[in-house]
């Protein structure tokens, strides 16, 4: 469920959720002639407060009232969709996508089973180029009391379940809603961490985007973890703050070799992927790599290259592969490859 991101160990959750997702269950209830009394006094949600035009609750809050929602409606849609989702579809939904080979597969079926169960809305997994897109389309309009959070959290669930399964953080490169930004539009910074937030009345579905590499991911969850996941309630109800990062590997990789010239320095790099330099050597410690050590590969991939590909002189060679000078490179090589570079060269073989 929609909810902020994670705070500092002893530090008070920030009340940063729209109170307005809570009006939106509380609707649900209405729907189905029942009272969220119950709900709202084990998430400690006063009834008055859902009548503060901008106010907020904690994220804890948030999962406490929709997970008694949901089960005390029987309904994990909360009255958004033509049918009910009864309690568990979720669930179900992650544990028939647990055995694909790699995060796009899983991700694909997902929405394809989503839509057997939901006839209202048609999520779809599409990659072009370096992007991948999960977006989804109203097949029949929700109801405008629902509409918003029924969007928002579908999203939010897919996301956090995709990062689930290759238990990696996938930052979003952007989010898109179909509808009027709100009072509450700086919450979504909180929801959809990482990207531009865009909002509109128009035709253009909702839809979630970040870096097509992740799709090749392997899963690395099992029917263990996800029991116990489903235990916790957590599949729903929020979704997980990774500081691992599986892609950042490729992608320093990505920076130093196409960008030698601007990624001499651990903040220099850190700059070109948008993180600290502090979370960089932490994140690659995590992967069991170094920066230097990506650094020497990267190097000596464009000596290869060079020597194999170009009849440039060694001393070239040396300078376009960032070694100081001809004699560092010699020494360097024959030590990392066993021959010298010349001899390379002349053998023709990697």
């Amino acid at each position: 469920m929609p909810a902020a991101a994670g705070q500092a160990s002893g530090q008070a959750p920030a009340a940063v959720t729209p109170i307005a997702f809570a009006r939106a269950i509380a609707a649900a209830y209405r729907r189905y002639g029942q009272a969220p009394d119950g709900a709202l006094q084990a998430a400690q949600i006063a009834p008055a407060q859902l009548c503060e035009p901008n106010g907020r609750m904690t994220s804890r809050q948030m999962e406490l009232l929709s997970a008694a929602a949901m089960q005390e409606l029987d309904d994990e849609g909360l009255g958004a969709f033509s049918r009910k989702l009864p309690w568990g579809s979720y669930g179900m939904l992650a544990r028939a996508s647990l055995t694909a080979p790699d995060l796009g597969v899983a991700l694909s079926r997902w929405c394809r089973h989503h839509g057997l169960l939901v006839p209202d809305v048609r999520l779809a997994l599409a990659a072009g180029g370096d992007l991948a897109t999960i977006s989804l389309h109203e097949t029949r309009p929700l109801p405008a009391a629902a509409r918003e959070l029924s969007i928002a959290f579908i999203l939010r669930n897919v996301h956090g379940l995709a990062c689930w399964f290759v238990d990696s953080r996938i930052p979003l490169q952007g989010a898109s809603f179909p509808f009027a930004a709100p009072a509450h539009a700086d919450a979504y910074s909180h929801m959809f961490p990482g990207g531009a937030l865009s909002f509109g009345d128009g035709g253009a579905p909702a839809a979630i985007r970040f870096d097509a590499r992740y799709l090749s991911l392997p899963l690395r969850r099992d029917e263990k973890a996800l029991s116990l996941m489903l235990r916790q309630r957590a599949l729903s109800l929020t979704v997980l703050q990774y500081r691992r990062d599986r892609l950042l590997v490729p992608q320093v990789r990505q920076a130093l070799a196409a960008q030698p010239g601007r990624s001499h320095s651990a903040e220099a790099v850190a700059e070109l992927l948008h993180v600290s330099a502090r979370t960089l050597h932490r994140q690659l410690k995590v992967e069991g790599a170094s920066l230097q050590q990506l650094k020497d590969e990267v190097r000596f991939e464009r000596a290869r290259d060079l020597l194999l590909r170009t009849a440039r002189p060694l001393k070239q060679v040396a300078a376009a592969a960032g070694f100081r000078n001809e004699k560092s490179f010699a020494r360097a090589f024959k030590a990392r490859m066993g021959v010298a570079p010349g001899e390379f060269r002349a053998g023709g073989s990697a």
